[in-house]
């Protein structure tokens, strides 16, 4: 098994340069990640320098904190998809979910889902679990899991906490079979994702990719 084959190639620094994105386009074709993920101003860029690779590219709505209006959240879809996104990472909004909030999430999930279905892309909802209780975790993955939606996304990366081995058990026990999980935040090491591959992700938010595959060949993990 190819640890690569399950790795999101992620940039989404705010200072990140033309030049960043191209290096990181490179080392996806290189190590043949499944996606880069980039700010939505790279996308054009980012599909330009992965033309004719299977390497998809994935972009953020809504992002780092989810608080936008549903109709931003709607226009961002709306224009990353006119760059010719393949992949979207969409934060919903952690603030309804600590306030209790769930008829607003699942009014904005409502609107989101169609408008990404309608282009056939593929959408990541992420949760931000390292602010949530175990209950709101469930209960995200209550709402979520019948919303249509292809994966469940722990985290951002910008939160002090990330993914975790038991938030993804989680998750897994709470999801139905056909949504997957992406686990993102804080991964750095091949023995890190090597376990939270085992413990149900199947795709990893990582910027230490190169990294995380050298170390994991140089290991002879089988990753």
């Amino acid at each position: 098994m190819e640890l690569a084959k399950y790795i999101d190639h992620t940039l989404l620094k705010p200072t990140a340069l033309i030049g960043d994105i191209e290096k990181l386009c490179n080392e996806a074709k290189q190590y043949s990640f499944a996606a880069v993920c980039v700010p939505p101003n790279f996308i054009k860029k980012a599909k330009e320098y992965l033309q004719g690779t299977p390497v998809k590219v994935a972009t953020v709505i809504g992002f780092p904190f989810g608080y936008s209006a549903v109709e931003a959240k709607i226009a961002e879809i709306v224009l990353a998809m006119v760059d010719g996104v393949d992949e979207l990472d969409v934060v919903i909004n952690i603030s309804a979910i600590k306030n209790n909030d769930w008829q607003y999430l699942a009014n904005e999930i409502g609107h989101i889902i169609p408008v990404i279905r309608s282009k056939h892309k593929i959408v990541k909802i992420i949760i931000e679990s390292g602010v949530l209780t175990e209950q709101e975790i469930i209960r995200c993955c209550e709402l979520y899991g019948v919303a249509g939606i292809d994966y469940l996304k722990t985290s951002t990366g910008y939160a002090e906490k990330g993914a975790t081995v038991e938030t993804v058990q989680l998750f897994r026990r709470h999801l139905p079979a056909n949504v997957q999980i992406k686990a993102s935040g804080g991964i750095r090491d091949h023995v890190f994702a090597r376990q939270l591959i085992e413990a149900g992700a199947t795709r990893l938010g990582c910027s230490a990719s190169v990294a995380i595959v050298n170390g994991a060949a140089a290991a002879g993990s089988g990753y």
